[in-house]
């Protein structure tokens, strides 16, 4: 048995330990299939593990029924064949009278209070059926500096809610930085330090579940053979160097349907939780955990300039409109303007327009782009691409009001970080715009 299960099944044990009701841990379900990457084999508990209590121990054997987490009790349902166990509260005691009679008394059991992604809501949910946030251009944190698209660092993106992560890698001298257009204007490190840093968040964050897209900037470039320079292969060795790779979910399908998605509660279960997709070059035969962004996720039309942000096809060109019905989605809402400096052109944040574009309601805004979406494809969109998440209306953090929305969950959290851009940009300006662009104009000259 997994150890990362075990484990995971104890934390939630002392979760619901902390209120005297939900004094211990009951595991529904007879069949627990491990999914993805090296998770290992399909375990079935035994026909007498109705009613089993574990005793204090150690964590190995637990589904055994050896030994166990504090009053883990366990009872059995009767559950399809390869479905996952569900980890709720509750409590459950046996007495036996003097004729050797067992009289079974089971205290009403509450649903999960144990939050997946923040809310407890999505635990039996479909990784394809929940609506998250994401980071444009993640690493890209640097003040005063026009190629920055985020205020925080991954650490406190994903502290205040973030669940997808997304940049731009540039391939130097034989490894791969996290560059915006060019190295030169802003350069955020390499891949690895940012997947380091990612890795330990993971770690300390049993019941998440995150998604990173790996943009390839140089998916062009050619080595002396002809063949592609930089693919998903690149990858590999900065998330193994940074420890990611255990925690990577590798799908059963190089392009996984909406269906074919486990919930979030089987990732969290097999410690699987983190997704990973290559938008260009993806060798899943060398990289076979590292998916093809569009085999399994469309976008609407890529850093967009237009205030309408329509819910249309953007990338990859060509699918069908069933095809697209079948797949995740990702809706780009990340306002930018075009500008041309000494010879480059540059798409940047519009950080005029940044606290309507965020907005929960309005014209332009986030919020109307998911409600359009949603009625336009039955459904709203998987993922939520923006820039500075912080900033919006009617208060800071909006984005992730326009998601709980969109995932008819109440969003009761409070944003963002330990610092804010207020003190820069409390009120986005064309003055402070044109400051942007004249730092662009110094770093390129």
């Amino acid at each position: 048995m997994n150890s990362r299960i075990l484990t995971l099944v104890w934390l939630a044990g002392l979760a619901a330990a902390q209120d005297s009701s939900q004094s211990v841990v009951t595991i529904t379900g007879t069949t627990h299939q491990l999914t993805g990457g090296d998770a290992g084999p399909t375990v079935t508990l035994p026909s007498d593990f109705e009613g089993s209590t574990f005793p204090t121990g150690t964590m190995s054997g637990m589904l055994s029924g050896s030994t166990g987490a504090p009053n883990a009790t366990a009872s059995g349902t009767s559950t399809p064949e390869n479905t996952l166990t569900e980890i709720v509260g509750g409590t459950r005691t046996t007495a036996v009278s003097g004729n050797m009679t067992a009289t079974t008394a089971t205290t009403p059991r509450p649903s999960n209070t144990q939050p997946c992604n923040n809310y407890a809501e999505f635990c039996n949910r479909k990784y394809s059926n929940i609506t998250e946030v994401c980071a444009h251009n993640s690493p890209f944190v640097r003040k005063n500096n026009a190629g920055a698209n985020q205020e925080f660092g991954v650490t406190q993106q994903l502290n205040d809610g973030i669940r997808m992560l997304q940049g731009q890698a540039h391939y130097v001298n034989n490894t791969l930085y996290y560059c915006h257009t060019s190295c030169d204007l802003l350069n955020a490190g390499t891949v690895e330090d940012y997947l380091t840093d990612v890795t330990k968040w993971v770690a300390s964050h049993p019941f998440d579940v995150i998604t990173i897209i790996f943009g390839n900037y140089n998916y062009e470039d050619k080595d002396e053979n002809g063949n592609p320079l930089v693919t998903s292969k690149n990858f590999a060795e900065p998330i193994e160097n940074s420890g990611l790779k255990q925690y990577i979910y590798q799908p059963p399908k190089t392009a996984m349907t909406l269906d074919d998605w486990p919930t979030l509660g089987e990732l969290i279960i097999s410690g699987k939780r983190v997704i990973t997709f290559i938008d260009y070059n993806f060798d899943t035969d060398a990289v076979p955990y590292m998916l093809w962004e569009f085999y399994n996720m469309w976008e609407t039309p890529f850093s967009p300039t237009d205030t309408e942000f329509p819910c249309t096809l953007g990338r990859p060109a060509g699918i069908s409109e069933e095809k697209q019905r079948e797949m995740l989605y990702l809706a780009n809402h990340n306002l930018n303007v075009e500008v041309s400096i000494a010879g480059l052109d540059l798409v940047i944040p519009n950080t005029v327009e940044l606290t309507q574009t965020n907005a929960l309601n309005g014209s332009g805004s986030l919020g109307l782009m998911a409600n359009n979406c949603a009625s336009e494809w039955g459904r709203p969109p998987n993922f939520l691409l923006v820039d500075y998440y912080n900033f919006g209306s009617p208060m800071n953090g909006s984005v992730f009001e326009v998601a709980a929305r969109a995932n008819n969950v109440t969003y009761n959290r409070k944003c963002c970080g330990t610092a804010s851009l207020a003190t820069v940009l409390e009120r986005p300006s064309a003055t402070y715009f044109g400051l942007m662009i004249a730092v662009v104009a110094a770093l390129v000259l």
